[in-house]
């Protein structure tokens, strides 16, 4: 490939680099302190100790950066009216592009650094789900400025401003940071603090000394207060960290609904996110209600589309995420908004209950994941420590209780019914899920049926779509109550395989 054969192609933005060096010389730095804590509680000399992480620190930001600058060197991408294409021509090419007509989604993501260099990350995407991300471009980074007219040019979107015309859907709420805390966010976080701190004690040589010292701060108090306590500061602290998480991931928070049907989603304190999802590809919503949510009056609503970007390992950002929790009654009032329906149909219809049936099962399953749970718990305390017949005692008090009510709330949660162009199903109790999803957008129907749902007369019926999830279910309805559900939600599409009585 010649150098004037790819005159015309954009280069990405060479500030990359500065940002590559600060991000591996805070790598470093973060490595460095408990390495060094380490070797020299262990009777190592400081300096020179010192002298060799400052080396091994020099030779880990010199190879990121003469690594960027290889990528930076060798990427070239442009934009025709058919396509997006990108190449790489150092040591060995390859060139991979995008028609313009499937591309669903372009996203940007700025962290602190790009930021503060003026640059952001730009993904690109068909929705579409193949193998090694063939669905999908990043360019990373660009000028924010071009990030914005990419943005603007691949969704067709030339007339979006900065200022939009309508009022937002929906903006940040303040008040809403109250819903932070009540998940299983804040005690893992808690939790993970508690780890964190006994890693980094361990790495430093001083971890009997931090036991011990635990250990004399609740001399003299009981063993149950003092679980109670320690329970209480890991409560606390996850209690901080959930409040910042939230902070970093809803500041700024807008929902808007662009000129030319696009639903745009910013928000992020350190790291800003912009996400698009074109109108066109709306099927529905689902209101999720985590427990801790449910119990404060809360609910979030993510989007039900076609073509939505999924989360992968490296990245946790929540794509079909369109409201973070916030009352019911606001959640609603967004999803009738961003359905363009008057109300919204999660509260529209009131939906049908499941056999009784359906009850006995599920107190079936959640009663009977208790008992083997404690039975493991007393078949190991038989075999290696009495202590362990005492934890499972005290389990015993608290979940087998606390598996009936969950149990009978997951019944009462069951429900389905139809409502103008959406079918609708709820279930679960831990989370529970209000799928409103448009009849047009289902494209078959799974009928599922185990041999103990047989035995009861239950099944459960499988909605088949091209968005969100690809599946949505109703749980545990009766036989005929279900199959009539899936004909009336889409005629014709199951009626030639029912066999009428």
């Amino acid at each position: 490939m010649t150098s004037g054969e790819f005159e015309g192609w954009n280069t990405l933005d060479k500030r990359t680099l500065a940002v590559t060096a600060l991000t591996m010389a805070g790598a470093a730095v973060g490595a460095a302190i408990p390495i060094t804590a380490a070797i020299v509680g262990g009777g190592g000399r400081f300096w020179v100790v010192l002298a060799w992480v400052f080396a091994g620190g020099v030779v880990l930001v010199g190879g990121g950066v003469l690594a960027d600058l290889f990528y930076w060197k060798g990427v070239r991408y442009r934009v025709t009216p058919d396509r997006l294409e990108t190449a790489f021509t150092l040591i060995f090419r390859s060139r991979k592009s995008l028609q313009r007509e499937r591309i669903r989604n372009v996203d940007l993501t700025a962290n602190p650094l790009h930021r503060l260099f003026g640059v952001a990350v730009v993904t690109i995407g068909t929705g579409s789900h193949e193998s090694g991300g063939q669905g999908r471009i990043k360019l990373n980074p660009v000028s924010r400025a071009e990030a914005e007219r990419l943005r603007a040019d691949l969704l067709r979107r030339a007339e979006i401003a900065e200022t939009d015309v309508d009022a937002p859907l929906a903006e940040l709420d303040l008040s809403w940071i109250r819903y932070a805390p009540m998940s299983f966010v804040t005690p893992t976080l808690g939790l993970a603090a508690g780890g964190g701190l006994m890693q980094i004690s361990e790495w430093a040589g001083l971890q009997k000394g931090l036991i011990d010292w635990v250990i004399g701060l609740f001399r003299g108090i009981p063993l149950v207060a003092a679980i109670l306590i320690l329970l209480a500061i890991v409560m606390v602290v996850g209690l901080v960290g959930a409040l910042g998480l939230w902070v970093e991931m809803w500041w700024n928070y807008r929902l808007d609904r662009e000129p030319g049907g696009t639903l745009r989603v910013r928000r992020g304190l350190f790291t800003t996110r912009s996400i698009s999802i074109e109108e066109r590809r709306m099927r529905g919503i689902d209101l999720v209600e985590p427990l801790g949510n449910r119990i404060s009056g809360a609910a979030r609503v993510d989007a039900i589309a076609t073509g939505m970007r999924q989360s992968d390992d490296k990245d946790k950002t929540d794509y079909h995420t369109l409201l973070p929790a916030v009352p019911v009654a606001t959640a609603n009032r967004v999803a009738a908004a961003v359905l363009r329906e008057p109300v919204s149909p999660a509260e529209a219809v009131r939906l049908t209950g499941h056999p009784r049936a359906a009850r006995g099962r599920l107190l079936r399953w959640w009663v009977g994941s208790v008992v083997v749970l404690l039975a493991i718990f007393a078949i190991l305390g038989f075999l290696l420590t009495d202590v362990l017949l005492v934890i499972g005692a005290a389990l015993g008090v608290v979940l087998l209780p606390a598996s009936v009510l969950l149990a009978l709330d997951a019944y009462r949660n069951l429900g389905h019914g139809i409502t103008g162009r959406y079918l609708v199903g709820r279930h679960g109790t831990v989370r529970r899920s209000t799928f409103a999803l448009e009849r047009d957008g289902v494209i078959g129907w799974t009928v599922k049926q185990s041999i103990f749902q047989r035995r009861k007369g239950l099944l459960t019926v499988v909605a088949t779509t091209a968005a969100g999830g690809g599946a949505y279910s109703v749980y545990d309805a009766g036989e005929e109550q279900g199959l009539l559900f899936a004909e009336e939600s889409v005629p014709e599409l199951l009626t030639p395989f029912l066999e009428r009585a």
